[in-house]
């Protein structure tokens, strides 16, 4: 449990500050690739003996490049060509696993196993966790300035095309660290939600650095509680608590909540009494007893 709580907390915090910039780019659909496509890496670095890292790395900046090359030099869309790329990535990886005989269960990394990490596993997580997130966030303004305004980021100075590629590094580092703890089929959704439900509740991307890695630490702790108690899957059930946040905040979120909208808009308009529909029928002049 000691080691599952750590591993939580820190698969937490970082991909929450990622998911940040992912939400603020609009590139769910390029983490989505990038977590499936790691999978044949993954597998064909525990054939070798390499640490899984580095197969993980390359097969994901390996999915960015493909898509990059599709995109560009064929009328395929951008999207069409991620669907393309994590698809087929993983498909391979999927048949890698069901082929290649391994003494480790290649199975926990598609579907995770946080209760079951060794203590070497631990330690990679939090040293890959740790480069990670000091890397986002001594580099956050650089980070920030090319996802709003990428011609302004160039204009005093900075190479736009290297902190997209940076960026998408360390999209795939994160991956790498997160299905260690949910698996590759529920890496995007930690790369997602967190984001996505701070952005609800603010509209500062500095506040959003702080409230997306609040939220994805509580529920990771909350989900790991959970599922030994209630003897569930590890990451689904931090998943499921991720996704019971973004709920609360969509349906009551001051400002952009479903509910309160709808509230101000009802007092504003008080539309839907019975004493404001007479009183408008009253004002309207082309009703017979209307003024």
């Amino acid at each position: 449990m000691v080691r599952a709580l750590v591993v939580a907390v820190v698969v937490a915090a970082v991909s929450a500050v990622m998911s940040c910039w992912l939400v603020l780019i609009g590139w769910s659909l390029m983490g989505n690739a990038i977590s499936y496509a790691v999978l044949p890496g993954v597998v064909l670095a525990f054939v070798i003996g390499a640490p899984f890292v580095a197969g993980a790395l390359v097969f994901g900046l390996l999915a960015v490049v493909l898509i990059g090359a599709i995109r560009d030099t064929g009328r395929i869309k951008e999207d069409t060509a991620i669907g393309v790329v994590f698809t087929s990535l993983f498909s391979l990886g999927l048949v890698l696993v069901s082929v290649i005989p391994s003494d480790t269960n290649l199975d926990r990394i598609v579907f995770g196993n946080l209760l079951g990490l060794a203590m070497r596993d631990v330690v990679q997580v939090v040293i890959i966790g740790v480069i990670v997130l000091d890397i986002l966030l001594l580099k956050r303004r650089d980070f920030t300035l090319y996802a709003f305004d990428p011609i302004h980021a160039q204009a005093i100075g900075l190479h736009p095309r290297l902190l997209g590629w940076a960026l998408l590094a360390m999209l795939a580092l994160t991956s790498v660290v997160t299905l260690q703890a949910v698996g590759v089929i529920l890496v995007v959704a930690m790369l997602i939600i967190p984001g996505a439900t701070a952005q609800l509740l603010t509209d500062r991307f500095d506040r959003m650095l702080a409230i997306a890695p609040a939220i994805s630490v509580t529920c990771s702790v909350l989900g790991v509680y959970l599922s030994y108690h209630l003897d569930t899957a590890t990451g689904g059930t931090i998943v499921l608590a991720l996704a019971v946040a973004f709920t609360l905040a969509y349906l009551f979120a001051p400002r952009r909540g479903i509910i309160p909208r709808t509230a101000r808009r009802y007092r504003r308009s008080g539309d839907g009494g019975p004493d404001s529909f007479r009183s408008d029928l009253w004002a309207n002049p082309n009703w017979p007893g209307g003024r």
